[in-house]
């Protein structure tokens, strides 16, 4: 979206989250645990909870608690497995859409701060 006349200036009593929408998704999903979990799920697919705790290296505690706001924003579902059993996290559709902006911001983050690309090979 591109704007011809920028938009008006807010009123200084607005709230910062319905007059700058790019500050609300980053109400959404901007934590540390929530960008690595989406991303995760972004670069490797559904996982069960041991392989993106593994992935983001966030405690059991944290995860679950994140794995339950995603669920709760409608980012990510929840599959319960009976033999053998295992929960399995992926994106929605919604969650899902993110993924050109994590790439997007891989490729400001590798040009405009210290980020290095990984070692390792990244799926495609």
């Amino acid at each position: 979206m591109t704007y011809t006349d920028p938009p008006p200036k807010p009123d200084p009593d607005d709230d910062l989250f319905e007059v700058c929408p790019v500050a609300r998704a980053f109400e959404i999903v901007g934590s540390k645990w929530r960008l690595a979990t989406l991303r995760s799920l972004h670069l490797y697919g559904e996982q069960r909870f041991s392989d993106l705790q593994e992935t983001t290296t966030a405690d059991s505690a944290t995860l679950s608690r994140i794995l339950g706001d995603l669920e709760d924003q409608e980012l990510i579902t929840r599959r319960l497995e009976d033999r053998p059993i295992a929960t399995y996290y992926d994106l929605t559709e919604r969650g899902a859409a993110l993924n050109d902006v994590f790439e997007e911001f891989e490729e400001w983050a590798f040009e405009y701060t210290a980020a290095e690309m990984p070692a390792v090979e990244l799926p495609e």
